[in-house]
């Protein structure tokens, strides 16, 4: 490889764009699991569960809370990916595995708190189908839901939940981001792989499975502490407690769908990611030490 070699990058708004690309595919899938976690008792599958909202809402009740869940990506992700992103080309490509871990979780935590707002409103719209309907806050969009929970609930609501959901995106973002670059980097340095759609989609589902196992019982506890009503839940170990009460398995509520979800959303977001970097990334000389 001689040292003019050109090496295109990503900028640093390419994250939120790939995860707002891959939020649109998946958000059906998104909504069933957060609906099956935030029940308390009976048990309902996932086929059952999707035949239910599509009888009793209709098909396109699968995308309720799509704009929150967008404007979540277009923050958290975005934040998340951007700093990574640019804190992973600043450390060059020496930059061992830990380093790269060290980063992932440091930019998880940044986005996590950004995105809370967002996140918040979208786990509200995406669970008003299983309320009764005098029991639905039936916010008109992302925006409208920020505001009504500003005016009747307060400021700091906006960030109820943003200690869980921070965590999450800590061990999120290191299961994604840093373990997506360690799997994609051993399938090229292996020779029989080369930068393609086949080292991509390996690499993703790889992290996506990773990042499911690592956030699952953080992902519970996130999704009860904002959909829950005020003054329900103390603290943070009150959840903890609510949700021990259905056993060591509780803490997993979901685990199928939310992996089920994950692994297309993380699959995609790398896939939309790469196309973005190859097509309209921007050039950089790779230089090579002997």
């Amino acid at each position: 490889m001689s040292d003019d070699k050109k090496k295109r990058l990503s900028y640093w708004y390419f994250g939120g764009l790939a995860s707002a690309g891959a939020a649109c595919c998946t958000h059906p899938l998104d909504l069933l699991k957060v609906t099956l976690q935030t029940q308390q008792e009976g048990k309902i599958s996932l086929l059952q569960l999707t035949g239910k909202v599509v009888r009793t809402q209709g098909v396109l009740a699968l995308y309720n809370g799509l704009s929150a869940s967008l404007l979540r990506q277009l923050t958290y992700s975005t934040t998340r990916f951007g700093i990574y992103e640019v804190g992973k080309q600043a450390m060059g490509s020496d930059s061992g595995f830990f380093g790269k871990a060290l980063l992932a979780g440091a930019a998880g935590a940044a986005g996590g708190f950004v995105g809370t707002p967002a996140d918040m409103v979208n786990v509200r719209m995406q669970n008003d189908i299983k309320l009764p309907p005098e029991q639905r806050r039936n916010y008109k969009n992302a925006v409208d839901g920020l505001f009504r929970v500003y005016r009747e609930e307060g400021f700091a609501r906006l960030f109820s939940g943003a200690s869980t959901a921070t965590s999450r995106a800590v061990f999120m973002t290191i299961g994604q981001l840093s373990f997506y670059d360690l799997v994609k980097d051993l399938l090229l340095k292996s020779g029989h792989f080369g930068d393609n759609l086949t080292t991509h989609f390996l690499s993703s589902l790889t992290a996506g499975a990773i990042a499911t196992t690592l956030t699952q019982p953080l992902d519970v506890l996130k999704t009860r502490a904002m959909n829950a009503k005020p003054g329900e839940f103390n603290s943070v170990w009150d959840i903890v407690r609510f949700t021990a009460r259905l056993g060591p398995l509780g803490f997993f509520k979901g685990y199928v769908p939310a992996f089920v979800r994950l692994g297309p959303h993380t699959i995609l977001t790398f896939v939309f990611l790469e196309q973005l970097r190859m097509n309209f990334g921007y050039l950089k000389p790779e230089s090579k030490t002997n």
